[in-house]
């Protein structure tokens, strides 16, 4: 790995935000002017990922000059720089009054949110907090940065995370603090965080209206993608997370892809997707991410194993690689499958970073003989569905106080019923799954649509062509690894029921 094409890009003077025309909006905003902005922006901008991220108008204001630009010139904070230590207490002091609540899962990575009363809530699942006046419904989905790389040229960098947010009454959301990836020592606590927020006249910078060592809040002003960004000339610390994915294969080796990442969701999402859409199978080894030692851009780093493995690149340059559509990793190669520690070493220091012991049962998905035996057993005892409840209920039913791990795998091919049970709960994005998850073509989509059927047996057609490519590893276990990141939890719940009947 090295600094690749994002040290590369040196451009212009420490103000200019990209090619693009940048509106700023300074100092503190009147709550009036505010809501206002709100109301005209919130209906044609609280879209999803999709429909966000391919506005035209954004790529109109392409060819602007950088005279432009100047006009737009960043401005500090000013006095709200001044007591940054008060501020940091401040909003640690309201991070203890906001209440954890758990999201629902929908399809295609997006989360839903219903808040029942005024108050201050965070997302156990993103890290978002959300401040609103009365009871309302919120729905977000972590974005890739990579498409605003655009947006974001050098003196800038990313700084967190990017969101898109949309709320059925934005004018209650009128706060959201954003986790942000950098790692802040008491000396770099005046560090000026702004935001990137991608509007359908173009992108803006805005200010944020503080920060904590794990977030930065912002005011809202209308709801589309938005994600922390800072500017600085000067190497960055962040919080960094180490990523394993096992190499799936018959052969007795052992070769894995470790990702040495900033701990940020919108890098560590593109990188499950780089995985996924590999082609290759890999499965997500289990081993705490996060570094024992912050991350320096532009440091050397060293993976070492013992006993001794071949890994390549052994040695990486450390730059947070959020930007980039290609994620880069380190092969770790082992000939005989052996237990081994995996350590990430600072070469400077010598200090070790992050460290994890892999053993056999990291990697060995299941005992075939036991899974065998599991699976004879549990064919004798095995009841037909009660004729009370719903296929869907059966499943659920049987799902409760059951855990789905990698050591239960269905080997059997999914029937005709159980493919019909999935296409009636898939939702509208079924062509876009069956592409990108299920790698079918956009002429099968077509041969599928010209039949005259309804909707439904249309979905479940698409799951059997599905199966015929898979041929025997059309099974539950196959299906639900495909789709788990990307459909809705009730999806993934009947999944899961399927799996509980192997």
């Amino acid at each position: 790995m090295s600094s690749g094409p994002q040290s590369q890009e040196a451009r212009g003077s420490g103000d200019d935000f990209s090619s693009l025309e940048v509106k700023e909006s300074y100092g503190t905003r009147e709550r009036d002017s505010a809501q206002e902005g709100k109301s005209g922006d919130d209906s044609s901008e609280n879209n999803s990922e999709s429909s966000s991220e391919s506005e035209s108008d954004t790529e109109e204001a392409d060819g602007r000059q950088s005279d432009d630009l100047k006009k737009n010139e960043l401005l500090p904070l000013g006095k709200q720089e001044a007591n940054s230590q008060v501020r940091c207490e401040h909003i640690k002091t309201e991070h203890n009054q906001k209440e954890q609540v758990t999201p629902r899962k929908l399809s295609r990575g997006q989360f839903w949110l219903k808040l029942e009363a005024e108050g201050t809530y965070q997302c156990n699942v993103t890290g978002l907090i959300f401040e609103v006046t009365k009871a309302v419904v919120i729905k977000y989905s972590v974005l890739s940065w990579s498409k605003y790389a655009d947006y974001v040229k050098k003196p800038w960098i990313v700084a967190g995370p990017i969101f898109d947010v949309s709320c059925d009454s934005a004018s209650v959301l009128t706060s959201i603090q954003f986790p942000h990836s950098l790692s802040l020592n008491d000396d770099e606590s005046d560090t000026t965080f702004k935001v990137l927020h991608i509007k359908r006249t173009g992108p803006a910078i805005e200010p944020s209206v503080d920060h904590s060592v794990t977030h930065v809040k912002w005011h809202v002003s209308s709801l589309s993608p938005v994600g922390p960004v800072i500017q600085t000339q000067e190497p960055v610390h962040y919080d960094g997370a180490v990523i394993l994915y096992k190499a799936v294969s018959n052969h007795p080796s052992l070769s894995f892809r470790v990702y040495v990442a900033t701990n940020n969701d919108s890098f560590i999402k593109d990188i499950s997707k780089a995985v996924k859409h590999s082609g290759k199978k890999f499965t997500k080894i289990d081993k705490p991410p996060v570094c024992q030692k912050r991350l320096q851009s532009g440091k050397r780093y060293r993976l070492i194993s013992e006993p001794e493995a071949e890994i390549n690149p052994e040695e990486i340059e450390f730059f947070d690689g959020s930007l980039l559509k290609l994620k880069s990793y380190s092969e770790v190669y082992l000939e005989q499958p052996v237990e081994f520690t995996l350590s990430l070493i600072e070469l400077e220091s010598d200090e070790i970073v992050w460290k994890a012991k892999l053993r056999e049962c990291d990697w060995i998905l299941h005992d075939q003989k036991k899974n065998e035996q599991r699976r004879n057993t549990s064919s004798n005892r095995r009841r037909k569905p009660s004729t009370s409840l719903s296929e869907e209920e059966y499943y659920n039913k049987r799902l409760k106080g059951t855990d789905i791990s990698d050591g239960t795998k269905a080997k059997t091919t999914l029937t005709d019923q159980q493919l019909m049970i999935l296409a009636r709960k898939m939702g509208k994005e079924w062509k876009e799954i069956a592409i990108e998850c299920l790698k079918l073509e956009m002429k099968d989509i077509d041969q599928i649509q010209a039949k005259k059927e309804e909707v439904n047996v249309h979905k479940f057609m698409m799951l059997q062509k599905w199966r015929e490519s898979e041929q025997n590893n059309g099974t539950a276990q196959n299906l639900y690894d495909s789709l788990k990141d990307d459909v809705s939890y009730e999806v993934v719940q009947i999944l899961k029921g399927f799996l509980q009947q192997t």
